[in-house]
């Protein structure tokens, strides 16, 4: 069973999805519940659509599959606050909290004001504690 990586991203009101092999393939809710199915549903309906008009279908979709949704930093940081301590983040992720509310701020600020070591944590954050 191949793993197909949807990127979560979350706006002021609600998370939208993509997918970085499936070209065009998005998909919005307004809870993370609402977002799986409906990417779910977009995933069906988008294969479907490319196999009846001959478009190009990534190998990864011709067996079984599964979709492993993805956070993007800032994502799971707003997702989890209130919910669970940068204490018990940090014994999580292995970051200490200062590292992490940092991380937070910068995505705030804008995007293109970050130097490279910062985009560098953030990544790395986003890789230790991103996968669902």
């Amino acid at each position: 069973m191949k793993n197909i990586i949807v990127t979560v991203e979350q706006s002021e009101n609600n998370y939208s999805a993509c997918i970085e092999i499936l070209l065009g393939c998005i998909a919005t809710g307004k809870t993370l519940g609402e977002l799986k199915r409906n990417m779910s549903e977009a995933v069906e309906s988008h294969i479907e659509l490319s196999r009846e008009h001959g478009d190009y279908i990534h190998p990864d979709f011709d067996g079984e599959y599964q979709l492993v949704f993805r956070f993007d930093t800032e994502c799971l940081l707003t997702h989890y606050k209130g919910i669970i301590t940068n204490s018990a983040l940090e014994r999580l992720t292995g970051i200490n909290q200062r590292q992490l509310q940092l991380s937070g701020f910068l995505f705030r600020q804008r995007r293109g004001g970050r130097s490279g070591k910062s985009r560098h944590r953030n990544r790395k954050t986003g890789r230790r504690c991103g996968n669902f």
